[in-house]
């Protein structure tokens, strides 16, 4: 079970939201819109996309890892290793 499966529903809402804004900037690119009122809302978007994958992040170390690390041995090693790589990758973007 996914470590989201609590908030999924929420989760899918936000991604819809998120769907509906990139939809929007490209209707603006289209209809030829000022660059910089682009540009604003692609950092909204931006926002919106950080902000759920942090709920996701979120999510995964309160039940995958939390759950890994009673665990213990290899499979603990393994999930922080992946949430590290995650969170590097968030970082980065």
């Amino acid at each position: 079970m996914a470590g989201y499966a609590p908030h999924k529903d929420s989760i899918v809402r936000r991604l819809r939201r998120i769907e509906g804004q990139v939809r929007g900037l490209q209707r603006m690119v289209e209809q030829d819109t000022y660059c910089i009122d682009v540009l604003t809302q692609v950092s909204a978007t931006t926002s919106a996309l950080q902000s759920c994958a942090l709920e996701l992040l979120d999510e995964h170390l309160n039940c995958c890892v939390s759950d890994a690390l009673e665990a213990g041995g290899s499979r603990a090693e393994a999930k922080v290793s992946e949430a590290s790589a995650a969170i590097a990758r968030l970082v980065r973007a």
